[in-house]
């Protein structure tokens, strides 16, 4: 993430460590063992999540997936910079290259804008609305960390949600379900904070439920993707196992996987084969991924943050090189976009709505002009070379 979602989040939680740890308090809940986790059923059903960490034999898809040349989306995570992806969005329309995903997964704010990427250019107004009306800027106005820290924050903000049931509806929900029964596929990432694993959610099966208790947990786990620990709340998940009814804890997906990408099996046997089969994956990430050198002051809070993005930073390049050798080993298509270097860092803490409108903005130009997608991972020499615009590139874009 970048280094000011990450300032965020440490002083939010160093701050009151002392007070924290001298009057420490907890709000009840009901014990389960981890037996009783492993076993969990969510709305008494197995197969509306999988674990990241499960056998690869667990993911496979049976129903039927699209026909013909296959696109695969990744959204990372990335707090406002999630702009950056909503503006590439519109711009790809713009350009009249942007395919019908037949994938398409999202971690954290790539969570929230997934399901309107899945659904198409119909919904592109609203990811504009989202990341450049002003309307995010108001989930954190004046954070109180003593909130965040000793319970009232944790379960008396609940902003977010509410922000997500308003522009995640019925008719959202349905449409997911009727595009789902065509063999289109979407997930959302979760982090277990109880078992301390990843949780893949199958959001097309939920819509496909066409309960309001399906539209409660996809609202549920859409919030739960986005809740930044410490800043947001947890999204407390209804299970049950062995006859024991108890919530998990969960929260922001790019805790453990900044983006995801699905097992390498699962897209060999659920991808379609041969000439008319090939997967194009499209990684578009939030964020910047190449190293930036800086000065750190020799404060707890800078440091602290610094070797916080260091970290993501790490793990995201990471899982673009282990992706890039499996793409180059099946021949699959890899495209790559990400906030280049010279793009400036929020001004603030927060979501800075000019800032998000800049991003927007710059995400969108890129797209709009065949500027956005390179073909391989950035080296820690080099940028990686972006595609240039010319037919061959348009095709690509396309998944044709």
């Amino acid at each position: 993430m970048r280094q000011t979602r990450h300032r965020l989040v440490v002083s939010l939680f160093l701050a009151p460590l002392g007070l924290l740890v001298a009057s420490c308090a907890s709000l009840p809940r009901t014990p389960y063992s981890a037996a009783d986790a492993a076993a969990a059923r969510v709305l008494d059903l197995r197969n509306l999540r999988r674990y990241a960490d499960e056998p690869v034999a667990t993911f496979t898809q049976q129903q039927a997936l699209m026909h013909g040349p296959q696109t695969y989306l990744a959204l990372s995570g990335g707090g406002a910079d999630g702009a950056f992806g909503a503006g590439a969005l519109n711009g790809w329309t713009a350009a009249g290259t942007r395919p019908t995903f037949s994938i398409v997964s999202g971690v954290s704010t790539g969570a929230l804008i997934a399901p309107f990427a899945y659904l198409g250019p119909k919904y592109d107004t609203t990811l504009r609305e989202f990341y450049t009306s002003g309307i995010a800027e108001s989930l954190l106005d004046a954070p109180n960390p003593l909130n965040a820290i000793f319970g009232a924050g944790l379960f008396g903000n609940s902003r977010l949600r509410e922000l997500v049931a308003k522009y995640i509806d019925g008719d959202l929900v349905a449409a997911i379900a009727a595009e789902y029964a065509k063999g289109r596929m979407l997930f959302v990432v979760t982090t277990n904070l109880d078992s301390q694993r990843s949780a893949i959610w199958d959001m097309g099966r939920i819509a496909s439920l066409g309960t309001v208790a399906g539209l409660d947990l996809f609202r549920d786990v859409v919030t739960a993707s986005v809740s930044l620990p410490v800043v947001f709340p947890p999204m407390l998940v209804n299970a049950e196992a062995n006859g024991v009814r108890f919530q998990e804890m969960h929260v922001d997906g790019g805790v453990m996987a900044p983006v995801l990408t699905l097992p390498d099996a699962y897209l060999r046997r659920n991808t379609a084969t041969g000439e008319n089969g090939h997967l194009q994956l499209f990684i578009l990430i939030n964020n910047k991924v190449e190293p930036e050198f800086q000065l750190v002051p020799i404060k707890t809070i800078d440091i602290a943050s610094r070797a916080s993005s260091t970290i993501v930073k790490t793990q995201t390049r990471s899982i673009l090189y282990s992706t890039y050798a499996f793409a180059s080993r099946n021949h699959y298509g890899f495209n790559l976009t990400y906030i280049e270097e010279d793009q400036p860092v929020s001004p603030s803490t927060g979501f800075d709505t000019a800032y998000m409108r800049r991003l927007f903005d710059y995400g969108y130009e890129r797209a709009r002009s065949n500027r956005l997608w390179s073909r391989s991972p950035p080296t820690d020499n080099s940028d990686a070379t972006p595609v240039a615009n010319t037919a061959a590139a348009r095709q690509i874009a396309s998944g044709h």
